[in-house]
Formats: structure tokens, sequence, C-alpha cells
């Protein structure tokens, strides 16, 4: 008898993706399939970050059901439009993310016909190894659940619950099956990486350190940390090889004033000098920034925008406020001109842009070989990242056998206006 196919549709961060990954591991009487066409069971796992996420997830989710699949309704939005959708039948089923590792019995209610409603208790920790990365050249590792934090514009601490960390062992086991698979490259991440450790007497940098022992690992990468969270046991380890060279920090904002009205932990002048000193061991250094958040008035984004020039920043993820219903952010005002808050999304993407050339310009200077994982080849050409998070491309002659998962160390590149070109 042929088993009824699954299709994930995931939508938000890499956290969510590593879940979909649970939920696949878990499916026994079902089969995974990557043809959307194809599938009688649509498994949707939601982001609900903003307003505009869940208007996305629900957009699919119509399409869905109108399509005839079963559709089962995961992720962050279970809290706050799961029940609506179940209560207007849009969905056959909600998973909250205690229960994605029951994936396979809840699949058969649905698949048997009945309707089923699995709230989140915002308390679970997944037991689940992954024995494979489905779609990727490297493998993201989640490593904790939830967050502490407060930030008013944010709604995932009440849709992830508190935080709280995944026992090393547990991790450890965990990436050496997927280096055992062939995976060489990891990324840790969660939904507040630097909070790793705090709930149960260890660290981020201990857990480093068993990673860095494990034969096969090439290379780990760290998902988004809070400045508060980088302290002198984390930065002795910064200078290891296995550790990539970047870090993406997240600051958020360069003015006191909105980072007060954020709700944010940190402060611009401890933020320079910690940058700073990351900076000086030869590191490239990314960021997140809301711009246009309530409260960010002409005079506040000019100094904010002369203070983050100052700051040694090669990467940047910005992003215009969004509101989010339920947060303290959604009822601040005045809200700030669209048309206004494009133009200094713009200012501020060229100027990263430009530093990030600099950076590399330095680099090539110094001609250092770049470590690169290649990921893909199209035609002639293949495609990786490098050490510093920047992005090569690779023209190769036909007859190489070069193809993804391959590590190269290319000593001869050129700096181009967004990525590093080489030829082998």
């Amino acid at each position: 008898m042929q088993r009824p196919k699954v299709f994930f549709k995931t939508f938000g961060c890499r956290t969510n993706l590593y879940d979909t990954q649970i939920m696949r591991q878990n499916l026994k009487d079902f089969e995974h399939t990557q043809d959307e066409n194809s599938a009688q069971i649509v498994i949707i796992n939601s982001c609900t970050v903003t307003n505009g996420a869940d208007s996305s997830v629900r957009n699919y989710v119509r399409r869905a059901k109108e399509q005839g699949k079963h559709v089962m309704f995961a992720g962050c939005g279970v809290k706050t439009q799961g029940k609506t959708l179940f209560e207007q039948n849009l969905v056959q089923g909600v998973i909250g993310h205690s229960h994605k590792e029951r994936i396979n019995e809840l699949l058969s209610l649905g698949v048997a016909g009945e309707r089923f409603f699995c709230d989140d208790a915002l308390d679970h920790i997944d037991s689940t190894i992954i024995t494979e990365f489905v779609g990727k050249a490297r493998a993201f590792i989640k490593i904790q659940e939830g967050c502490d934090f407060a930030c008013s514009y944010c709604i995932i601490p009440s849709v992830r619950g508190r935080a709280r960390s995944f026992p090393i062992e547990h991790i450890i086991k965990q990436v050496q099956i997927l280096l055992d698979s062939g995976i060489t490259e990891i990324v840790l991440t969660g939904t507040n990486v630097g909070s790793f450790g705090r709930d149960n007497a260890t660290s981020l940098a201990k857990l480093l350190k068993a990673l860095f022992a494990l034969n096969g690992l090439r290379r780990i990468r760290i998902g988004s940390l809070e400045p508060s969270q980088i302290d002198e046991e984390f930065f002795s380890l910064l200078a290891h090889p296995m550790l990539e060279r970047h870090l993406h920090i997240a600051l958020q904002h360069t003015h006191n004033t909105m980072l007060k009205i954020m709700n944010r932990a940190n402060r611009f002048e401890e933020d320079a000098k910690l940058l700073e000193k990351i900076a000086a061991l030869g590191f490239a250094i990314g960021t997140d920034f809301i711009i246009a958040h309530p409260g960010e008035t002409p005079e506040i984004w000019e100094q904010a925008f002369e203070n983050l020039t100052s700051l040694p920043l090669t990467h940047i993820h910005p992003f215009i406020y969004s509101v989010r219903d339920g947060t303290p952010s959604a009822s601040m005002t005045p809200r700030i001109n669209g048309t206004l808050a494009k133009e200094r999304l713009h200012r501020l993407n060229a100027h990263i842009a430009k530093s990030n050339r600099l950076f590399r310009e330095r680099i090539y200077a110094q001609k250092t070989p770049l470590k690169i994982l290649v990921e893909k080849r199209l035609g002639r050409h293949l495609f990786g990242l490098d050490e510093f998070f920047n992005k090569i491309i690779i023209e190769s002659s036909a007859e190489s056998k070069l193809d993804s998962m391959v590590w190269l160390d290319i000593c001869e590149y050129e700096v181009q206006e967004e990525n590093n070109y080489a030829k082998i």
C-alpha cells in the first residue's frame, strides 16, 4: 500500500527550518516529498514575527485548502492564529511545538478524518536525532529554545516560551551523526543562541569546546548573539581555526533613546567597545537593525546613522519596523512615514555594502587564502561562502569534478561589487 505523501511548507527562520527536519524525521507511515503538487498532506510550519508574516501564512493556508489538501498547521503561529484557523475549518489539525515529535500519530488521525487541536505548553525540548539534513549543504543545529528577553517589538517569547537548553550530550550526538553522513559545517541556531547553558550550569563556550573535538567538523557558524551574552570565556575561543571569522551580534539600533524604547538591554557605548574588540581579531561583524520603529525622529535617526558608521560592521540585516499585534510597540506612536523609512533603509544598505567591500579588499591585499565550502554548481560556476560569510563565485573547468560539499583554499581571487570571484 502506497504511503500518503507529505509536503512541508516552512516559513521564517533557521529554527523553523530545524523544526521541519524534526517533524520529517518522525514520519514513519508517510512519505516526505518536495513536490507540493503530488502531496496529499501539507504541513505548514508557520512564522508569526509580524502581522505581515501572519497574512502570508493565512494566504498559503487558504490556497492549500482550496487545492483539496489535508492541511496541518504548526509552528509559532499556533499561539497567534492557530485557534482561529481551526475554528474556521481552514486547517484539519493544529500542532504546537510541544507536539511536533508526535507528527506520525497526529497525521494518522488527520488522514482518518479526525480533527485535532494540540496547543503548545511552551516547555518542551525535542529528543529527536536528525539523521540527515534535507536540501542543505550545511546543517543547522538547534541548541536551545525560547527567549528570556522582553523586547517591546517582539512576540517570540510568548510563542516559544522561556529560554531552555538542549543537553550538551544530545547536541554532540546529533552533530556527530550528521558529520558521519557527510556534513562538514554546522550552524548553531535557536531562539536566543547566546542564552545556551544558563539554565543548566553550562555555557556556549563549553559547548564549542566539546564540538571542536569532533572528527570531521570543519567549520562552526554561530547564530545571532546578544551583546550582553559575549563573555570572556567565549572571547577566549575566537582564535580557534574551526570557528568562522564572522559573528552576528544583534544590536537592533545605535541610539540609546531607541534602545530604551525597544526595551533592549544593550547601549551604544558598550556595543562600540565590544565590536572594536572583536574586529581587532580580524572578524567580520554583522548585526540586525530595526528602521523606523515608533519614536525614531529625524534627529534620532541622523545620530544613529552617524553612530553606526563609526562601527566596524561588514554585514547587516536591516528591516523596516512592521507592527506585531500583541506587543508593546504595536500601540506606540508616532508611526514613521513609509517613504522615509525606505530612504533610511537604502542609506543603511549602501553604507554597509561599501564597508563590506573595503573589508574584503583588505583581506585580498593580505593574500589570505579563503576557505570555501562549495555548496552548489551551476554550469561552469561553483558557489559558496568563505569564513567571513561572504559569497564567492568560482569559475571551474568543464573537467572539474568539484561539486557540493567540497572545501577549497582559494589564494587568487578578486573583489567584485557584491561577491568575491576566483578561477581554478
